[in-house]
C-alpha cells in the first residue's frame, strides 16, 4: 500500500496531457528542456557538447549515453516509453529495435519490423482496477484504523485513570499490611512461649520416659541372660549370644564376654546397667514377645495455648490475605505501566493488538504471532514449542518505522545464534498471518496483515490519451 500512492501518482502523470510535444524519440517529456533541436546539445553529464543534428544518429558521442535515448548505439543509454494509458517506462537502449517488445505502446520497435501491439490501454485498465480494489481495502482498513486509533485512546486514558487508582489503593493497603505485621508478631510471641513452654515439657517428660524404658529394657535383658537367677552374670552366660562377637569371627568367645564384663567373670545388676548394657544394647537380640518400648508423640496443646495458637494464626490469616492484596495490586501496576509505556504507533492504533495472537498453519508447523510478546513455532506431529524471538522493537526504515517488528532472543540453534524474527506489516482488512519463511539460518520472516498498517490512499485517476513525438 506504500507503493500505491507512487504508482498512483506516475498513472496521473501518464494520463495528465492531451496535446502532441515534439522531442527526440526516447526522451521523456521531463528531459524534453535539455533536447533544444535550435541549439547544440550538451551532454546531460556535462562532459561534452555536439552539434544537434547527432542527437540520436546511431553514433555513441557521449559518454553518459544521453545523446542516443532513442538507438541502441550507446550501451548505457535509457529509452523513454510514454505508454499513453498506462505508466511511462525506461527501459536500456540496447533494447531498441531488438525484435523485443518492450514498450507497451510498441515505440521501441519502431525501425525493426516486429509486430507489436499497443497493450497500453488494456494494461492501464487492468492495473487501474487491481489499484481501486487496493484503495478500496485501504479506505475500509482506514475505517478500522480510524476505530482502533481511538479505542486505543480511550483505552489508554482508562489505563492511566487506573494506574493512578491502584497507585493509591497501593498505599492504603500498605499501610493496612504494616499494621497486620505488627499485630501477627504481637500474637505470635505468647504463642511461640506456650508452645515452646509445652514442647519442653513433653521433651523432659519423654526423656523421663525414655531413662525408665531404658533402665526397663536393661534390667530385663540382665534377667534374660542370668540363665540361672544367681543375680550374677557371668562371661560364660554371655557366650551364647554370637551377636556381641566384636572380633567379626562369628562367635563370642570367653574373653570378648570377660572383656565386655569389664575384666570381671561376672557382674551384678548394677554394673551391668552402668557399663555393660551401654556397650551391647545395639547388638543384643532380645526373645521374640519382648517389648521395645515406642517414643510417644508430642500431646495436644491445652485450652490456653491453643487458644492463643488460634488468635495468632488468625492474625496470620489477616497478613496473609493483605499481604496477597498487596502483590496483586503491584502486579496489576507493573502491568499497566508496561503496557502504557509500549510503543503502539503514532497514535496508537496497534494498541488493539496487545494481549492477542494469531497463528498459521503450514504443512509442518503451528506458528504464532502474539504481538508485543513473542513468535513461537510447535510441530504438528507434536513435540515441544519453540520460541522464535520476543518482542524487541519496531524494526521498519527511518520513514517508515512502524512498518515491521523484530523478534529477538529465542531458543537458541544447534551451534549456532538464538532465533529471531522479522515480521513485515501491512494494509489489509482482517488481522492475519499469511506465510512465514527462513531465509537465513535461524532468522524467520513473517508477513503479518493489519488494518492498523493502512494508510489513506489516493485517488485512482483515469487515462487521457497523449502522443510524444
Amino acid at each position: 500500500m506504500r507503493a500505491l500512492s507512487l504508482v498512483l501518482g506516475l498513472l496521473a502523470l501518464s494520463g495528465c496531457w492531451a496535446v502532441e510535444v515534439k522531442k527526440p524519440r526516447g526522451v521523456s517529456l521531463s528531459n524534453r528542456v535539455f533536447y533544444d533541436e535550435t541549439k547544440p546539445f550538451t551532454c546531460l553529464d556535462g562532459s561534452k557538447t555536439i552539434p544537434f543534428d547527432r542527437v540520436n544518429d546511431d553514433y555513441c558521442d557521449c559518454a553518459d549515453g544521453t545523446d542516443e535515448p532513442g538507438t541502441s548505439a550507446c550501451a548505457n543509454g535509457r529509452f523513454h516509453c510514454t505508454n499513453p494509458g498506462h505508466r511511462p517506462l525506461y527501459i536500456p537502449s540496447s533494447r531498441v529495435n531488438d525484435g523485443v517488445c518492450d514498450c507497451c505502446d510498441t515505440t521501441d520497435e519502431y525501425n525493426s519490423g516486429a509486430h507489436c501491439q499497443n497493450t497500453c490501454r488494456e494494461m492501464g485498465r487492468k492495473e487501474r482496477e487491481e489499484l481501486e480494489k487496493k484503495a478500496e481495502m485501504a479506505r475500509e482498513g482506514m475505517l478500522l484504523k480510524q476505530k482502533y486509533i481511538e479505542e486505543a485512546r480511550k483505552g489508554r486514558e482508562e489505563k492511566q485513570m487506573k494506574l493512578q487508582e491502584m497507585m493509591e489503593k497501593r498505599q492504603s493497603v500498605q499501610s493496612e499490611v504494616d499494621s497486620l505485621l505488627v499485630k501477627k508478631e504481637e500474637a505470635e510471641k505468647p504463642e511461640k512461649e506456650a508452645k515452646d513452654a509445652h514442647k519442653q515439657e513433653w521433651e523432659e517428660r519423654r526423656e523421663a520416659e525414655k531413662a525408665a524404658l531404658e533402665k526397663k529394657r536393661s534390667l530385663e535383658a540382665f534377667t534374660e541372660l542370668d540363665q540361672d537367677s544367681d543375680g550374677m552374670l557371668s562371661s560364660q552366660e554371655l557366650i551364647s549370644h554370637s551377636e556381641l562377637d566384636s572380633d567379626g569371627d562369628g562367635a563370642l568367645s570367653d574373653q570378648e564376654a570377660q572383656n565386655l564384663l569389664g575384666g570381671s567373670q561376672s557382674v551384678d545388676v548394677a554394673t551391668f546397667q552402668e557399663s555393660v548394657w551401654p556397650q551391647i544394647k545395639e547388638k543384643y537380640k532380645a526373645p521374640p514377645g519382648k517389648s521395645q518400648g515406642e517414643e510417644s508423640e508430642m500431646p495436644p496443646y491445652d485450652d490456653a495455648t491453643q487458644q492463643l495458637i488460634d488468635v495468632a494464626q488468625a492474625a496470620r490469616n489477616e497478613y496473609e490475605e493483605a499481604s496477597k492484596s498487596l502483590r496483586e495490586i503491584e502486579d496489576t501496576i507493573r502491568s499497566l505501566e508496561k503496557e502504557i509505556s509500549l510503543d503502539f504507533g503514532s497514535h496508537g492504533e496497534f494498541s488493539y493488538l496487545y494481549g492477542q495472537c494469531y497463528e498459521l498453519s503450514t504443512s509442518e508447523y503451528i506458528y504464532r504471532l502474539c504481538p508485543f510478546n513473542r513468535v513461537t513455532q510447535k510441530p504438528k506431529a507434536g513435540g515441544s514449542e519453540t520460541n522464535l524471538g520476543i518482542w524487541g522493537a519496531w524494526a521498519g526504515p527511518e520513514n517508515d518505522k512502524f512498518s515491521a517488528m523484530k523478534y529477538e532472543q529465542g531458543t537458541g540453534c544447534w551451534q549456532g545464534p538464538s532465533r529471531s524474527t522479522l515480521v513485515k506489516l501491512f494494509c489489509g482488512k482482517e488481522t492475519v498471518v499469511t506465510s512465514t519463511s527462513e531465509p537465513s539460518r535461524c532468522e524467520y520472516l513473517m508477513e503479518f496483515y493489519t488494518p492498523s498498517a493502512c494508510r489513506q490512499p489516493a485517488e485512482v485517476p483515469q487515462p487521457e490519451d497523449h502522443d510524444e513525438l
